[in-house]
């Protein structure tokens, strides 16, 4: 005969607790999928051997300026002019597609030694097909940041689909990566930083500058 008692029966969960392991587990889901999420975009930003980007809204902030005598002016960011010398040197080609004609892009980009000036097209796509073509790469070796509709049909087709902080819904839903900056202030520097770390090349960049 046994004379043990039988084990106290184990106390159920209080509501607190039961709350509190609900949290976690979804709290490790969502650690979870945003660890694949960041794994994925570290994968597509480390193919990437060129970047177009759209100029009014991306390396500006969208707004024109004329002056008296007629002539357009645009302000440009500099640490998104640093990004794209960055960039450039691991190797990475850098090109604008704008639908806007303006003296002080071609400027600009002269300073930056881009290497596809495309002004003034009707239609983008036939820009980024025609560069597609002439570069001989395949589109997941491309990146494009847009930041409104006349960009959907480069974002929708490219490898990396980017855009800054305050461009239009149906771009942020169409896009890979959405910068924490806006267009013309530092947002295509965060997206060169990007591929910079996905290309596992910042440290030795930055080693030239602490020399």
């Amino acid at each position: 005969m046994n004379n043990q008692s039988p084990p106290a029966n184990k106390p159920y969960p209080s509501d607190c607790e039961v709350l509190e392991g609900y949290r976690s587990r979804t709290r490790e889901r969502a650690d979870h999928q945003k660890s694949a999420e960041e794994s994925l975009l570290l994968a597509k930003a480390k193919a990437i051997e060129l970047l177009l980007l759209d100029v009014d809204g991306v390396l500006t902030d969208g707004t024109l300026i004329y002056q008296e005598t007629g002539i357009e002016a645009k302000s440009f960011n500099t640490q998104d002019g640093l990004g794209i010398r960055l960039i450039q040197k691991i190797g990475v080609g850098v090109g604008v597609i704008t639908a806007r004609q303006s003296e002080i892009v071609k400027r600009r980009a002269d300073e930056l030694g881009l290497q596809y000036v495309c002004q003034g097209v009707n239609t983008k796509l036939d820009s980024y097909k025609e560069i597609v073509k002439t570069s001989g790469l395949k589109p997941f070796q491309i990146c494009y940041m847009g930041d409104d509709w006349i960009d959907l049909s480069i974002l929708n087709r490219v490898g990396l689909a980017a855009c800054p902080a305050n461009s239009v819904p149906e771009i942020k839903d169409a896009c890979h990566f959405i910068t924490e900056r806006i267009g013309g202030r530092g947002a295509v520097r965060q997206l060169c930083d990007l591929i910079i770390r996905a290309k596992g090349a910042r440290d030795n960049l930055l080693q030239q500058y602490l020399r």
